[in-house]
């Protein structure tokens, strides 16, 4: 039988709130090789990370000159998806284009 908190003698109640926490984030990344085309680059990035033309432009001439892009911030099971998918359509389309999941800071 449990006590009523409003009798005397009755403990406190507490009511304790769940802890909600933001899923970890994942940076997902591309590297820079030297047989993939700009094209086929710019291609994964519309295709699989939804970029607009501009955007998707933009990352792969980040990935040409830097050697790394930043394709998006996924949690964990999403961003492992992306780079497997980055992956097999590569492989598919002969080039040997990587990508990359790395915590985010």
């Amino acid at each position: 039988m449990s006590q009523d908190p409003q009798q005397p003698g009755g403990g406190v109640l507490e009511r304790t709130k769940p802890e909600v926490r933001e899923p970890e984030r994942y940076h997902v990344l591309l590297h820079n090789d030297d047989y993939t085309t700009m094209e086929f680059v710019i291609r994964i990035l519309e295709e699989v990370f939804l970029k607009q033309p501009a955007e998707a432009y933009r990352i792969m001439m980040k990935v040409h000159v830097e050697g790394l892009g930043l394709a998006g911030v996924y949690p964990l099971e999403i961003a492992e998806t992306m780079v497997a998918t980055v992956h097999e359509l590569a492989r598919e389309h002969g080039f040997p284009l990587r990508a990359s999941a790395e915590p985010e800071f």
